[in-house]
């Protein structure tokens, strides 16, 4: 079992300032290697204070310099929104400073705010994203590379920058959609999914829909697909700790619904009105549903919840809202000192006995 952190880099109010946000975002990084993380994932956002993160590979390449071990990924790059040419070349080049540590996580983008004014329509992001699955493969592995779609077009092309990782990085799909998983699966990519801030029975729901569709593309999801699991978590014995996490938890999913449901609320184009919505979970619900608490009470919940989806990757959710940035380095490091080594001596036990009692 491997663990990241996913960084969304956000901005709460304006009492935090953009410098301070990345700069909390590197620092986390840097200690998430130091507990010994397998990984950091950085998102993608634009124009407004839900993500701070315009270029995931832009960090990737900036934390490069700063890690020697970490493996550092895009948590994703929307593709819709960039030129094949330009974005090949800088994969290249940030697995290249990174010495071959690039996760490259992609995904078609849901916030129609982002794409207006990207001068993309919506409404052409899969076909868009299914051309760059197209092209990817054939960029990152060909000294010249061409593509002639409806709406990608690169005459032969070298491609100078080449990836360091052989054949090339490691490709994660994120998607809602089962026809995106499913090509993911088929053509051997990684994938990225989450059951949001629900509890066990979304998780059993999601196990569910991930072996239907690794089974409709003759694959066994256990056997033959990777894929990691986007979620919030946070141990400690002060209440008053984990409901500050739980409130950032929840002003993300806020935010994100506003934009992705075209309600935002904004009173000067940028800071994003955070409004309470009727589907608001209550901070007793988020603490049934997601493994906070005790450390104890937090390897329990989290050990039952691989025990139902069987993910071969954790990404836990580290810079939410405003939370204390010395307390969240504290806690990615008891993660690091605790957590993290109890989860996997029980996944190590439960293993070898399996494998006694076949």
């Amino acid at each position: 079992m491997e663990f990241g952190v996913f960084i969304l880099a956000q901005q709460r109010g304006y009492h935090q300032t953009s410098q301070q946000v990345i700069q909390n975002s590197i620092e986390q990084t840097v200690v998430a290697e130091q507990a010994g993380f397998n990984s950091a994932w950085y998102a993608e956002h634009h124009f407004n204070n839900y993500s701070l993160s315009p270029s995931p590979l832009m960090m990737v390449a900036h934390m490069a310099a700063k890690t020697q071990r970490i493996r550092l990924g895009t948590a994703v790059c929307i593709l819709p929104l960039y030129h094949p040419a330009r974005f090949l070349a800088e994969v290249g080049f940030a697995d290249t400073v990174s010495n071959g540590r690039l996760d490259l996580g992609v995904g078609s983008g849901y916030q129609e705010f982002e794409f207006e004014r990207f001068g993309v329509k919506i409404a052409d992001a899969p076909a868009i994203y299914n051309e760059f699955l197209d092209i990817l493969p054939k960029g990152l592995t060909q000294k010249i590379v061409e593509y002639d779609g409806q709406f990608l077009k690169l005459p032969p092309s070298s491609i100078a920058v080449r990836p360091v990782q052989s054949p090339m990085p490691p490709i994660w799909i994120t998607s809602g959609n089962p026809v995106a998983l499913g090509r993911g699966v088929r053509e051997g990519h990684n994938l990225f999914v989450t059951a949001l801030l629900n509890g066990n029975a979304a998780i059993s729901e999601l196990r569910a829909r991930l072996d239907k569709v690794a089974s409709d593309n003759g694959k066994d999801l256990d056997e033959d697909v990777k894929f990691g699991f986007l979620r919030c978590a946070y141990a400690s014995d002060n209440q008053a700790e984990i409901d500050a996490y739980l409130d950032c938890a929840r002003f993300q999913r806020r935010i994100s619904e506003s934009l992705k449901f075209r309600r935002a609320q904004s009173d000067d184009g940028y800071m994003v009105k955070e409004v309470p919505s009727a589907t608001d979970p209550t901070f007793e619900q988020l603490r049934q549903n997601l493994p906070v608490g005790s450390v104890n009470q937090v390897i329990d919940k989290m050990l039952e919840e691989i025990s139902i989806l069987k993910p071969k990757h954790i990404a836990l959710q580290t810079q939410l809202g405003d939370f204390d940035q010395k307390t969240m380095l504290r806690q990615i490091e008891l993660w690091g000192e605790k957590i993290i080594p109890a989860i996997q001596k029980e996944l190590r036990r439960h293993t070898k006995t399996s494998e006694v009692a076949a």
